[in-house]
């Protein structure tokens, strides 16, 4: 297998949400060149993980803003998260702090849809394929 380094890093992972290694995620490649990121065997079961992520966050821990998520996804030690959350939001349509369903399709496809713009400086599917990971992780109309 040729990885094609000129495409961003989550994108060559299909892990257009860069999350890291740790859960054994549905949909795990056999391998895993990344030494810190999850490569996954397409992007819907990447954008499977991301959605499975946020649902998590609302349901486990309460969280159900874009601030709330983004700020558990993308940790000030490691990113300028007040940036990535108004990108988000802005992406989105949403107020950073307004209570959001997670497990809707209306709600999670944007999210992924902005949260893969902003860790890879571009968005390279399209709307079907989030589609698919959202309903691959359970998202509902």
């Amino acid at each position: 297998m040729t990885i094609d380094m000129s495409k961003p890093r989550g994108i060559r992972n299909n892990n257009p949400g860069n999350i890291r290694h740790g859960a054994m995620w549905q949909g795990l490649a056999d391998l895993q060149p990344d030494k810190s990121f999850a490569t996954f065997i397409s992007p819907e079961y990447g954008l499977r993980a991301l959605a499975r992520t946020l649902n998590t966050y609302q349901t486990k821990y309460g969280i159900n803003t874009i601030r709330g998520a983004i700020s558990r996804w993308a940790p000030p030690i490691e990113n300028d998260t007040e940036a990535y959350i108004q990108s988000v939001a802005r992406q989105v349509g949403a107020s950073p702090d307004a209570p959001l369903d997670f497990s809707k399709l209306s709600v999670i496809v944007p999210m992924m849809e902005a949260i893969t713009r902003h860790e890879n400086g571009q968005n390279p599917y399209g709307h079907s394929v989030f589609l698919a990971g959202a309903k691959l992780a359970g998202a509902t109309a």
